[in-house]
């Protein structure tokens, strides 16, 4: 029924959109004039090769291909093709594949999406969950967009005794269609989004033990846009969901909206609305901003929501001094939670950004950035980077940490511009704090800080390719009455030869753990690599890091990785 309605919803806008307009047949043209087919794109191909005496997990080999490719018809069809194939982890199984492949057909303003692709609706109905299956966009002359996609969102991950930290998961299927009608005065749109776990009764058995149930969600939203007056907009987006936590559970009426709904005794509402007031005067721009969402809020359409919290926000930014040459932007606002009362404690305080950009000249740049929003930022320490083996150590893009205060500051002056050499130096310091109040006292062990700072110089002799660089880094981290520092040194050089054909580098660097005032850990890096072109179209690259950790009550290790890659362009 769902589906039926959605695609008559659809086809009926759009059909009746095309028949108000009219073909030119005059535009077609002659395509035989042009090519048949041109291809042009681009492929690369990699091997990374892991040996040490570290007990890490980690393949001894592991290989990748990816790229994109181009394939153009007569001038008139593009259809983009993307590939992403490696066997890491070919001895796992998880809910969405590191292998993918989508094709992005285009014609005119049709756009498809086939095969391992990831559409964006909204935040709080379909926002970047990659699924398998197709997807479509719709923009033809005039003021409706329309788009569409369906597909398998998980694929079923049973249970694996072998590797209990990776949780199973029922097979989980999704469709969902957003209209846009745009107009210069106003816009209007509505996005239905729906998931459903695939219940196997083989599964019910171990699921129900870990406490996994087969869900399913409906969400539907709605936004408009009203700009009726000069330089004056308001926006608006209101978010329902309706999750079920089991489709097992009994139906809870048969009310025509929910047998739609497919609406059972666990199924729960939340809501979500979020609106916007800008207005610009002259080089001013005021705003303000409310946002609300429910506690437990959650649409399978995202990988992860915060939820909870109420914002009410006043925004300023505009530039100043000559020539614009410095940018401030300023937040101010009230955030309140425990929405439904329910929590043991609540909070009411006030949350502000500054964000402060000056560059009085060419050779000087500074910036300075506060914040006391409550958020979730992918936080790591330099040192993560400085000491990774492997190009796949930082591919987590779910880990979140949450903070209350941010204040980063960067400066840039290079004291030193010619055609022969550039000398400059910068200096970065981020500073974040957390904690857990009750009575506007922190709580004792709930307090973290994390400081983390680098000074750098580098110098460029232009004429012979030469880089230089150096940096001294350290941080400071501090939760649960706990402290530890890190500090240590990098250098680094890059240099080209033959014509600039050939490009390699070597770095070096050597960090110091003190935790509780004992050294608990040295950890020394060296990386070399090299790249080398042949015509434009051919790349090849080799790249070698040897790592050796010397940690406290461990075992000392040594561990060396070696990649080697060629790509082509075409």
């Amino acid at each position: 029924m769902i589906r039926k309605i959605t695609l008559l919803f659809i086809l009926t806008l759009f059909t009746g959109h095309l028949a108000a307009q009219q073909v030119d047949l005059g535009k077609i043209g002659d395509i035989t004039k042009n090519k048949p087919i041109t291809i042009h794109g681009g492929l690369s191909l990699g091997n990374v090769f892991y040996s040490g005496n570290q007990s890490s997990g980690r393949q001894d080999w592991t290989y990748y291909l990816n790229g994109t490719v181009n394939l153009n018809i007569y001038q008139q069809i593009n259809i983009p093709l993307s590939v992403n194939l490696t066997n890491l982890g070919k001895d796992l199984s998880y809910p969405s594949l590191p292998n993918r492949l989508s094709i992005h057909p285009t014609y005119k303003w049709i756009t498809g999406h086939i095969g391992d692709v990831a559409m964006n609706f909204s935040n709080y109905t379909l926002s970047g969950h990659q699924f398998t299956g197709a997807g479509v966009d719709l923009t033809p002359e005039g003021k409706f967009k329309i788009s569409a996609m369906g597909g398998r969102l998980l694929k079923k991950v049973n249970y694996d005794y072998e590797n209990p930290s990776i949780m199973p998961n029922y097979r989980r299927m999704g469709m969902g269609a957003k209209v846009q009608y745009d107009d210069q005065r106003f816009s209007v749109g509505m996005i239905y989004f729906t998931a459903k776990d695939k219940e196997e009764a083989g599964m019910f058995h171990t699921m129900d033990s870990l406490g996994i149930t087969p869900m399913q969600n409906n969400v539907f939203s709605w936004n408009a846009t009203l700009n009726l007056v000069k330089n004056m907009s308001f926006s608006v987006e209101y978010a329902i969901s309706l999750l079920t936590r089991d489709t097992r559970s009994p139906r809870e009426s048969s009310w025509f909206l929910d047998d739609i709904t497919s609406r059972r005794a666990s199924t729960s509402a939340y809501h979500a609305v979020n609106a916007r007031f800008n207005y610009q005067l002259k080089k001013n721009t005021i705003g303000i901003g409310y946002e609300r969402i429910d506690p437990n809020y959650k649409t399978l359409g995202a990988y992860y929501f915060n939820h909870d919290y109420e914002n009410i926000t006043l925004n300023f930014a505009r530039p100043f001094l000559k020539d614009d040459k410095a940018n401030v932007a300023a937040s101010l606002g009230i955030q309140r939670d425990d929405l439904d009362n329910t929590k043991e404690e609540s909070s009411d305080r006030y949350v502000a950004s500054l964000n402060l950009n000056y560059n009085p000249t060419e050779d000087l740049q500074t910036s300075l950035n506060f914040s006391t929003f409550q958020s979730y930022r992918n936080i790591k320490s330099q040192f993560d980077y400085i000491n990774q083996t492997s190009p796949y150590d930082n591919m987590d893009t779910l880990r979140f940490t949450q903070l209350s205060q941010n204040i980063d500051a960067s400066v840039m002056y290079t004291f030193k511009r010619t055609e022969k050499q550039m000398q400059r130096v910068n200096m970065l310091v981020s500073f974040q704090e957390s904690a857990d109040r009750q009575g506007g006292i922190s709580l004792p062990g709930n307090v973290s800080r994390f400081l983390n700072s680098a000074l750098g110089y580098g110098i460029q002799f232009i004429p012979q390719g030469i880089s230089l660089t150096s940096s001294l880094n350290a941080s400071y981290n501090y939760s649960g009455t706990m402290e530890s520092y890190t500090v240590g040194p990098m250098v680094g050089a890059t240099a080209s030869f033959l014509q600039k054909t050939l490009t390699t580098g070597m770095s070096a660097s050597y960090n110091v753990n003190i935790d509780s005032g004992d050294i608990r850990a040295r950890i020394f890096n060296y990386r070399a690599n090299a790249a080398y072109r042949v015509k434009k179209r051919h790349s090849f690259n080799a790249s070698l890091v040897w790592q050796n950790r010397d940690i406290v009550d461990k075992k000392h290790t040594d561990a060396i990785t070696t990649t080697i890659a060629y790509s082509y362009n075409f």
